[in-house]
């Protein structure tokens, strides 16, 4: 997987370096004070309340009165949105240059959004990863599913990666910093406002430590093994915790076994393997700083025989190793999301089914395939019929061992369908 890249911030103009301290009172602007008597309102046409009442967050732009008054609304400020009848619905996040215009905070619209609102919905957070984990290295936040629409925070640690996805969010960052640093007393926050929703919301993207400084390597300590990560540089916010739990269950098949780790990054997969008394891993990625992060993981980890990682594009070395005639006891495929879009879909599935065939081809007789989709645009049965049709061109039959999902600090928002994003299958092939 290619890490993302630094870019100028925002509002500094520079890409703060590593190590270099930076407040974050001088970084960020200020936050106008929410009082919700004077927010503007903004109405619904009459019956596209329903779904919002029935607990979907998420309000777009044609299920909006979207008047000129409306329209002229700054991006990314509190509004309390109303039914066609003037009756309150809540308050919400809106943008009116975005199809997903508003996003509901509360549903009590008479409560003001101020850092005492975001101290309390991330201490809920907290609380609930507390006890889930008793280390503190988990996704703190995940968005809507959490409350706080947009807003993606992992914590390794002292150290706090934090994105803002959504206009309304942006806006409160400086907010969002004072409650985890009044909560958490972090060493660094680094913001990570990279990602591709934020062209979505039309916002500029950033890479920059926030708070403090990165001035020591930053571990995640997973289940007994430990991990360097790059905050700043590294895919995403630097490490996947969602596949915590499909690691375990792939390490734990992994004794003995000749192990192929297709799109390895840091080596999460491959170092848990070799823990568990895999016999040779290998691992392929394209992107040289996640495979430097992967050697280091293995030598932290003491697996450095058993290990070896590879830099190739990942579906011509596949084939070159079928070719080859190598195969593996077990052979695991977490390729980055095909679909960031859903005009992209019919393509990633063409993409998944040409990924398991390769895969299958490369998995040796009763071995055990594991292939995943991070992909929220991609349906669990459209996944499912690719990656058994993708079986089907190999000639190989398969079980179906587990269908894994993310781990628990990436909670599934029950109205909406895409925080269930992630598939994992893991298959016995015959």
């Amino acid at each position: 997987m290619q890490p993302a890249s630094g870019s100028k911030g925002a509002w500094d103009g520079i890409a703060t370096r590593p190590g270099r301290p930076m407040s974050h009172e001088t970084a960020t602007p200020r936050v106008p004070v929410d009082d919700p008597a004077s927010r503007p309102r903004v109405t619904l046409l009459p019956a596209r309340h329903r779904r919002a009442e029935m607990g979907h967050p998420w309000i777009y732009a044609n299920e909006l009165h979207m008047d000129e008054a409306t329209r002229r609304l700054a991006p990314g400020g509190l509004v309390t949105l109303q039914r066609a009848d003037d009756s309150v619905l809540g308050v919400a996040m809106f943008n009116p240059h975005s199809l997903l215009a508003a996003r509901l905070l509360d549903r009590d619209a008479a409560r003001p959004i101020d850092r005492r609102f975001l101290v309390r919905r991330i201490e809920r957070a907290l609380r609930l990863r507390q006890r889930l984990f008793a280390a503190p290295y988990y996704r703190l936040v995940h968005a809507e599913a959490d409350g706080l629409p947009g807003l993606v925070i992992d914590r390794f640690g002292a150290v706090l990666a934090v994105q803002s996805n959504a206009a309304g969010i942006a806006r409160l960052e400086s907010l969002v910093i004072e409650a985890l640093t009044t909560l958490l007393q972090p060493r660094a926050i680094v913001l990570r406002n990279d990602s591709p929703a934020r062209a979505q919301e039309g916002l500029p993207t950033e890479t920059r430590v926030a708070l403090g400084a990165l001035e020591e390597r930053v571990l995640v300590h997973e289940d007994g093994a430990v991990f360097p990560v790059d905050p700043l540089g590294g895919q995403k916010t630097g490490w996947f915790f969602d596949q915590r739990d499909n690691r375990l269950l792939v390490a734990g098949l992994a004794d003995g076994a000749r192990m192929l780790d297709l799109y390895c990054g840091c080596g999460g997969f491959a170092i848990q393997a070799a823990r568990q008394g895999a016999a040779a891993v290998l691992g392929i990625d394209r992107s040289e700083p996640a495979l430097a992060l992967a050697g280091e993981a293995a030598a932290l980890n003491a697996v450095e025989p058993s290990c070896s990682f590879r830099r190739a594009e990942v579906f011509g070395e596949a084939a070159r190793l079928a070719a080859a005639g190598e195969r593996f006891d077990l052979v695991v495929a977490d390729p980055p999301a095909f679909a960031k879009s859903r005009r992209e879909v019919p393509a990633a599935l063409r993409g998944y089914r040409k990924l398991a065939r390769l895969a299958a081809s490369l998995t040796a007789r009763e071995g055990i395939l594991m292939l995943a989709s991070c992909s929220y645009h991609i349906g669990a049965a459209d996944f499912a019929a690719a990656v058994r049709a993708g079986l089907a061109d190999a000639g190989r039959s398969f079980r179906v061992l587990h269908d894994g999902a993310a781990a628990a600090d990436h909670p599934v928002h029950p109205a909406l369908p895409e925080t269930a994003y992630l598939k994992a299958r893991v298959l016995a092939l015959d």
